[in-house]
């Protein structure tokens, strides 16, 4: 995107701004997030860590896809060329004057936890999950704003004051940085409670008051905390006695995503096999299955060649050719099939499945990109939600390359 049109902005946080703006090469429109800080050197742009980790978890359905890069010598600003979506999670609910139907809740909180799955499955968990990160674009959600992300192989404690106020983990209130992953499935919980409360009842309510942690679970937290709690026994009200039109299938994931002990909290990866979202899986499965035989007829495909048996001989036959001819050996194609079980060794080079690869930003550049070294963590406070710029949260650095686990 060497040079584009500046439409409007599309809002203004505490570290950047975003703006909507047009590509005079394809016409295509963008999201710009420009940020407040300065950079001072392109090196040092690609070390930020949500342009670090946008590298890494893309491309997925449910995440936000970067573009491009584009960093300004002269000013020293750094601006991240994303898709543009329409709004977030909290505009479609203020914006609307009817309840949301169930397949639509369904539908976003399946996609939802899809993202947070993928994200934890590459080491990484996002730390500031709320309706204002999560954007969507008719039927589609995805995850946005990595700037508060975090390795999930790196040792606590973490920044004590992270998260937005209203979805935090309790666990990142009662301890000194204790946390892990699961805390992203509690703030992801937080905004289940709230797009269902406003579904049934037109209203919302912070879950966090709806329960009182139990003795147990101070003794276990407070290990970790130089600061010692005593707080009064009382009994909680439930979750269900304020939703209690929700469905039970429902209302089911809600107490299991929203478990006071990380412990027995659950993971995006169960939370996705739950019976809520039976129906969706099933969909899946069908669509699966139909694209899969879609271009199969009676053993023949669309374009006339046969398609059980031949495919599966064709590419055998293809490669005892290559490795029959010596001058052939070095360009070996690769199938997508897997080969037949013969019961004969075949001599020649070992031939590798082709691996996917994230497709690299358009921004010109020699080698890969630096790994993250700083060890800085900083905490900003958060400001009020019903201020202009509660959207918007510093941009931590990163700890370094964890070889290991390959995290960051």
């Amino acid at each position: 995107m060497d040079a584009g049109l500046i439409i409007k902005k599309i809002g203004e946080g505490t570290f950047s701004e975003v703006l909507k703006t047009q590509s005079l090469k394809d016409g295509k429109f963008y999201a710009c997030k420009t940020m407040k800080q300065t950079i001072n050197s392109l090196e040092q742009a690609y070390n930020l860590r949500e342009v670090q980790a946008m590298k890494r978890l893309s491309p997925h359905a449910n995440i936000i896809q970067l573009h491009e890069l584009i960093f300004d010598r002269e000013t020293g600003t750094v601006s991240l060329i994303c898709e543009l979506m329409e709004m977030n999670i909290y505009e479609f609910m203020q914006g609307r004057k009817t309840p949301l139907p169930d397949h639509t809740v369904k539908n976003y909180m399946y996609q939802l936890c899809r993202s947070l799955e993928h994200m934890h499955s590459c080491g990484i968990f996002h730390r500031d999950v709320k309706p204002e990160n999560i954007l969507i674009k008719q039927n589609s959600l995805k995850l946005g704003d990595f700037g508060s992300c975090r390795s999930v192989y790196a040792r606590p404690p973490h920044t004590e004051y992270i998260s937005t106020r209203w979805y935090r983990a309790p666990e990142c209130l009662l301890t000194d940085g204790y946390y892990s992953f699961k805390m992203d499935m509690w703030s992801a919980g937080c905004v289940f409670f709230e797009i269902v409360r406003y579904m049934y009842t037109d209203s919302h309510s912070c879950p966090a008051r709806l329960v009182v942690p139990t003795c147990t679970l101070f003794q276990m937290t407070s290990t970790s905390r130089a600061m010692h709690f005593n707080f009064p026994p009382k009994k909680g009200t439930g979750i269900s006695r304020l939703i209690p039109c929700c469905p039970a299938p429902a209302l089911s994931l809600l107490y299991q995503m929203l478990a006071y002990d990380p412990d027995e909290r659950i993971t995006a990866e169960t939370a996705l096999r739950h019976t809520y979202f039976r129906e969706i899986r099933l969909a899946e499965k069908k669509a699966e299955t139909l694209h899969r035989h879609s271009g199969t007829i009676d053993g023949v495909e669309s374009n006339g060649t046969h398609s059980s048996l031949d495919q599966i001989c064709r590419p055998a036959r293809h490669i005892m050719k290559h490795v029959a001819d010596p001058l052939a050996r070095r360009n070996v194609p690769h199938y997508p099939a897997e080969l037949p079980k013969l019961n004969m060794v075949v001599p020649g080079p070992q031939i590798s499945s082709p691996v996917s690869t994230v497709p690299a930003l358009t921004v010109s550049h020699r080698g890969t990109l630096p790994a993250i070294t700083s060890k800085k963590c900083q905490s900003q406070i958060a400001k009020p939600r019903d201020e202009s710029h509660r959207a918007a949260f510093r941009t931590f650095y990163m700890p370094p390359v964890d070889r290991k686990h390959g995290g960051f």
